[in-house]
């Protein structure tokens, strides 16, 4: 009796696991807590992927959230309202941040902010710019990308750099090309990144991150989503607008938080080695490893990935539903 007790046991705790709303890859280095959740670009692809690279190449510990349908377990990225597992980030020694326009609630949105007023670094990918909901009420409003009179610009403007501005390039038909900006090219986050490598097939965002950035790579726009395409000639490219930055972030605590932001990372930017290459040095910089930036780091895909072409999608799209077990 005792043996199928534990028997039972085990079965249940393996059911329990296989149940949990997140996916872990276990590594004995830095804990990353990697945060999904966007409508449009994939998110819950592109940071699967980019944690087996982290953890498989790097041995970081890493976990990774996902916008969860309460009715089924199943990610949902439309459900704008539910990403379990984010009282996670008390332990996480960096978080990677991929979000768009969520409405948390108060209890969930805490574990954020908690994070954010800590000082410590934070990754933000894309969409994070406009993380959370203009207009939302209650405690946390000024986080959203409205911000408040005291926080103009919420937490894309006052911790990113950058919030929601509009699409530079044309949404959906120009690609872009990295640059690097000029006296950058040094910077260690850019190891190992020739000219040409860093690439993606959604547009260049309209940005412009505060003084106290340093501007580490320019988007150029490209006339189609080709990774050789031509550079599309006239005033759209000069300027161009940054793409990828760093900063501090002087948080609630007093403690200055290493941040680095680019407005690349869809799941398919992380097709280009060179972008791959951008946010996993992005990394190492945040989290004060500078000085184990290597040209030959290993940034290779993990596994099979065939990621989605961005879009936004209707719910019945996602269906039949897949859990986070399902995407590991």
């Amino acid at each position: 009796m005792l043996r199928y007790a534990i028997l039972a046991f085990v079965a249940s705790a393996a059911v329990a696991i296989a149940a949990d709303p997140w996916i872990q890859y276990p590594g004995k280095g830095k804990k990353i807590v990697l945060v999904s959740g966007d409508e449009e670009y994939r998110s819950e692809e592109a940071l699967p992927q980019l944690a087996k690279i982290l953890n498989t190449h790097h041995d970081f510990d890493c976990t990774v959230l996902f916008a969860i349908d309460p009715k089924d377990g199943c990610i949902q990225p439309n459900v704008i309202d539910n990403i379990p597992g984010l009282e996670k980030l008390k332990d996480a020694d960096l978080a990677i941040i991929f979000l768009r326009w969520r409405m948390l609630p108060d209890e969930q949105m805490k574990h954020l902010v908690d994070y954010i007023e800590s000082g410590k670094p934070i990754v933000g990918l894309r969409t994070s710019t406009h993380a959370f909901k203009p207009g939302r009420k209650g405690e946390y409003a000024k986080y959203g990308s409205d911000g408040s009179k005291d926080y103009p610009g919420g937490f894309g403007k006052q911790v990113l750099g950058e919030t929601w501005v509009d699409h530079h390039g044309q949404h959906g038909q120009q690609g872009t090309r990295g640059i690097a900006a000029k006296g950058a090219s040094d910077h260690p986050i850019l190891k190992g990144i020739k000219p040409g490598d860093i690439f993606g097939t959604t547009d260049v965002y309209t940005a412009s991150p505060p003084a106290d950035s340093t501007i580490l790579v320019l988007g150029e726009v490209t006339e189609t989503l080709k990774a050789d395409s031509k550079a599309i000639a006239g005033k759209k490219n000069d300027p161009m607008m940054p793409v990828a930055w760093i900063r501090e972030y002087k948080a609630a605590s007093d403690k200055k938080a290493r941040v680095f932001t680019t407005t690349m990372g869809a799941s398919q930017d992380l097709e280009f080695e060179g972008t791959r290459r951008l946010i996993v040095n992005g990394t190492f910089w945040s989290l004060g490893l500078e000085e184990k930036i290597s040209d030959a780091a290993k940034v290779d895909l993990v596994g099979e990935f065939k990621p989605t072409a961005f879009r936004f999608k209707k719910n019945e799209d996602w269906k039949p539903g897949k859990t986070p077990a399902d995407v590991k």
